[in-house]
This record gives C-alpha cells, structure tokens and sequence, in this order.
C-alpha cells in the first residue's frame, strides 16, 4: 500500500504542476475559504486532475467525499494517495463491479450533501429516486459531461428536477478545449495503450460529430488515418464532410472499417445488424459516458466465444469466423485503458468546476430547478488566467471602438 500511495502521489504532484488554473484559484480559496462548513458530494472520474479538484474544494473549506463515475476509471494508486496523504473519503477503485460501483455513489449520498459535482448524472438520479433521503439536504450541482446535461434538461423538461443544477460542460472553458482537444488526444492515449497498433493507414469510424467527435476526427486524421463519420444531425454531416471526412450511414461504414470509435451520447450505435456485416479484425472502442453505445449484449449472443486477448481487449469469435475486437468492456477507453485527459486541460474544466461550485453556494436561492448556463465572466477569468500561465499577452479594445461595436449609429 505504501508503495501505491507513493505513486499516487508522485501523480497528483505531477499534475498540479501542470494546473496553473487551478492552482491559482486554490491560493486565493486557502485565504477566502467559500466553502467553509459546507458537504460536497463528488462523482467524478477518480484520477490525479479529479484529484487536484477535490483537493482545492477541501482547501476552500469544504468536507469532500468522492467516488468514481464510472467502474473502470480509477486510477487505484491515486485513490490512495487522496485517502492517505490528503485525508479525504475516497470511495472508489478500478475494476468496480456494478454493486460496488452504486455502493459507492451511496457512501457519498450516506453524508447528506449540501452540493453535488457529478459527470453522467448518476448522483443527481439517485437522489431523485433511491436516495430521495439526501435530496432535503441538496441545494444545488454542477454537472461535467455531455451525457449528463441531456438526462438533466430532461428531467428539468419534466419538472422532476428539485434543485439548480449548473452546465459545467457547455462552458466555453470547457467544451472548447477539453470535449475538443482532450477527448481527441486522450481517445488514443487508451486506444495505443489497449493496442499497440498503428492508426495510420487504417479506415477509422467516428460515431458522432460534436465536439468530441470533431477532436477525435482531427486527431485520427493527424495520425494518418482515412476517417469516415456517421451522423443523425445533417447540419453536423455536412460540417464533417466540408472538414474532408467521408460522412456514410454506420451499416455502410462498418463493412470497410478497421477502427470504430463511438463518441455520441446515444445508445446502440452498434448494433446486431452491424455486428453481421462489420469487417473482420475491426477494433471497437467507446469514448461516450455509458457502455451503452456499443450493444455488447447483442456481441454476445451473435459470438461463438469471447477471449480477453490484452489487458483492455476481449476478442469476439463470431460463429461465421470473423473476429471482432471490443476495447475495455465497450466503456470510455480514454480513462479505462488510457490515463484521460491532459493536464492542462483539465486545468481549464476543473477551474470552470471550481469557480461553478462557489457560484452555486451564492446563488443558489434565487434560482429556479433548472439547468443554467455558466455565466460568461467565470469563463473570462479563467481564459485570463490561463493566457497569464502561458505567458500571452492580447490586444484590448479602445473605447472608440467599444462605441462601434456597440452602438449602432455608424455605418457606411
């Protein structure tokens, strides 16, 4: 255990040198305390930059407890370090069975929780349904993905929800850069690790166009591959096509690809008649929040056999010879078998959680139960402060042309 704590250590120290963001919001929340006598409730990825979140929330004077979001995402060495050097109640560990998984998310509610933080919603359910004991205690949360701010803007839509809830994941801070250029660099980080396979002259499927799928469309092109993109939305299919990406229906994609990475939100991206007709040797791999998007149900009943032939690979013999491969159980493989995003990003998206959090303990009373836009000066600072980091300077506008831009008088 010393051993691991160590590591875990070595982690967590790694990354908070590579935070500046956050960082400097955690000078200033030792002094200002904004959290003080306050209970926060996480369920968050369980890794060193999650880590370095919790660690702040707890300077500013908040008690913490944490469990993953996710049964594959902990990083074990890190869990432990949090417990051990930090003191914080870490409930969470990698390989998590789906009891242990809900086990957890239970010990965090066990504390009745002022505030939740959470990424997928499953905390913020819970107390609407299993858990409706802690929801008196809850004022507010913030939510951190895609996945999540949709199964909350339907539950507001319902008027089920009982208490404002933030959208941490549309953030411009936010999105911009970490479902962009994280998710697209952190997708490979797992994918290479699971695999030890080039991507390069490889016909890769992107599930999706968003803002993940455009940064793993990018990042698959910049590796070599040939990359295909399947869509519902036809705005967003012409956006893939005119980017230069083939853009087909996912029956037609599978037949020719030898890498499918699903990033949606949705479920059943891939399902039974795909799995008739995909490629030989294809190499499936799930970047959204849920394991649902590829039906691993309907792999097994088509498969003769399943092998776990990696650490992360189970290899699918289907019954007609083809082999079919399913990177870390069809879950984010980017956290499952890769070490998620890069530190510098998550700087900006856990500074955006950090800012949230303290917005929701000010405001909470005079809101209503919806969902709500992070306001624009909290994604101004933080662009500020990471501008700082990066020692770059911009240019301001004059007040002639504040007048202009703002004024409607001058014309032609």
């Amino acid at each position: 255990m010393d051993e691991l704590v160590k590591t875990g250590s070595l982690r967590l120290h790694w990354v908070e040198s590579h935070m500046p963001v956050l960082m400097d919001i955690r000078k200033r929340f030792i002094d200002e305390q904004p959290l003080a006598g306050l209970k926060i409730g996480m369920a968050l990825h369980t890794e060193a930059k999650t880590g370095m979140l919790a660690v702040t929330l707890a300077d500013a004077g908040a008690e913490i407890r944490l469990a993953s979001c996710n049964p594959l995402s902990t990083d074990d060495s890190v869990a432990a370090a949090l417990r051990e050097e930090y003191g914080l109640n870490v409930y969470a560990k990698k390989w998590e069975s789906s009891e242990e998984y809900y086990a957890n998310l239970n010990a965090v509610l066990d504390m009745k929780p002022d505030f939740i933080i959470d990424d997928g919603a499953d905390l913020i359910s819970m107390v609407h349904t299993t858990r409706k004991d802690a929801l008196p205690n809850v004022k507010a949360a913030n939510e951190e993905t895609t996945t999540g701010v949709v199964r909350l803007r339907a539950m507001a839509k319902d008027r089920v929800l009982q208490f404002p809830v933030l959208d941490v994941n549309d953030a411009k801070m936010k999105f911009l850069f970490d479902n962009r250029y994280g998710t697209g660099q952190s997708a490979f980080d797992g994918w290479m690790n699971a695999t030890n396979l080039i991507v390069a002259g490889k016909r890769l499927v992107v599930a999706g166009y968003g803002w993940c799928g455009k940064g793993v469309a990018m990042r698959a092109k910049g590796l070599g591959a040939s990359v295909i993109v399947t869509e519902v939305d036809p705005i967003k299919a012409i956006e893939a096509k005119m980017d230069g990406y083939e853009v087909m229906p996912m029956l037609e994609a599978v037949k020719v690809a030898d890498i499918i990475i699903t990033v949606t939100g949705c479920k059943d991206i891939i399902r039974d008649e795909h799995i008739a007709v995909m490629k030989n040797g294809c190499i499936m791999g799930n970047v959204g929040h849920f394991d649902n998007e590829i039906n691993k149900a309907a792999l097994d009943s088509m498969a003769a056999s399943k092998v776990r032939v990696r650490d992360f690979i189970d290899e699918y013999r289907m019954k007609d010879g083809r082999s079919l491969y399913l990177i870390a159980e069809g879950r984010l493989m980017n956290l499952a078998a890769g070490q998620g995003h890069p530190a510098e990003i998550m700087d900006m998206s856990f500074s955006t959680q950090a800012l949230g959090i303290v917005h929701m303990t000010r405001h909470y009373q005079e809101m209503g139960n919806e969902v709500y836009a992070v306001p624009n000066e909290i994604d101004m600072e933080i662009a500020n402060i990471k501008l700082r980091s990066m020692g770059v300077s911009i240019d301001t506008l004059t007040d002639a042309q504040i007048k202009y831009v703002t004024g409607w008088e001058e014309g032609t």
